[in-house]
């Protein structure tokens, strides 16, 4: 599964932003599209979770979609407070 083969990946990037952070005073300077990168890699870990614990507690179909989307409306509300960019705008052409 996808999850499995980026896996290592997202480790080599989780001890690479370890290591820049702790031997570094200045910000890390992503861009708009490595921002956007970012929140979808958030985003899909998040719902792969989310599903993992939907499965156990036996939920709904009903009640996944309506978790899944305050997930998103919630993930998107952060962003905005605390960096004024909607996230809806990162894939507009």
């Amino acid at each position: 599964m996808i999850g499995q083969k980026i896996s290592p990946v997202l480790e080599e990037i989780e001890a690479t932003l370890w290591e820049f952070e702790y031997h570094s005073a200045v910000k890390p300077e992503y861009t708009m599209d490595g921002f956007r990168g970012g929140v979808k890699i958030f985003m899909s870990v998040m719902m792969d979770k989310m599903w993992e614990l939907q499965d156990k507690d036996g939920i709904s179909s009903s009640a996944r979609i309506a978790m899944a989307e305050k997930l998103g409306n919630e993930v998107r509300s952060l962003v905005k407070i605390y960096t004024n960019i909607d996230t809806h705008e990162l894939y507009e052409l």
